[in-house]
């Protein structure tokens, strides 16, 4: 069960357009370099999980698929999109994605903060038990576009 890193997004502060990026420095207990979780800024910076987030390629094509709802490049705020591993199963296990080691810490179930953000009607549904995973940054790492993610 080895994936890709196919995307990485952050936004500067909570509500911030997400910005991408070609290469992020992934640290342990913050988050990545330039995201507002690394600052604690984020609309969900109290909650244990959140220095880093991840969603399917292959969800947000089911999305497309099964609710004729298309999400623009970043638009889902997650940080990596991936594509070719399951992420719910990473929930409660260690994974390396890049130079980076992470634990899975909780699925990222889709939240009225992004349905109203997106102005996107039925969003939340379509990702319910697909809007991604939460997960800790336990030790630090590089990470860009292409790089594997490999439970341990």
């Amino acid at each position: 069960m080895a994936g890709r890193v196919r995307v990485i997004h952050v936004a500067s502060e909570q509500g911030a357009p997400m910005e991408r990026l070609e290469r992020a420095s992934a640290v342990a207990g913050r988050g990545l370099e330039g995201d507002r979780y690394f600052d604690t800024e984020g609309t969900f910076a109290d909650r244990d999980g959140s220095d880093i987030t991840f969603i399917e390629q292959e969800a947000l094509e089911a999305v497309e698929r099964n609710y004729d709802i298309s999400l623009e490049p970043g638009a889902h705020r997650r940080n990596l999109t991936t594509d070719g591993i399951a992420l719910n199963h990473l929930v409660d296990r260690r994974f390396r994605v890049g130079d980076a080691v992470c634990e899975g810490i909780e699925l990222c179930e889709p939240c009225s903060y992004l349905e109203s953000h997106l102005e996107e009607r039925g969003i939340r549904e379509a990702l319910v038990h697909r809007g991604g995973l939460r997960a800790r940054i336990l030790e630090d790492g590089t990470l860009t576009p292409g790089d594997g993610i490999e439970p341990l």
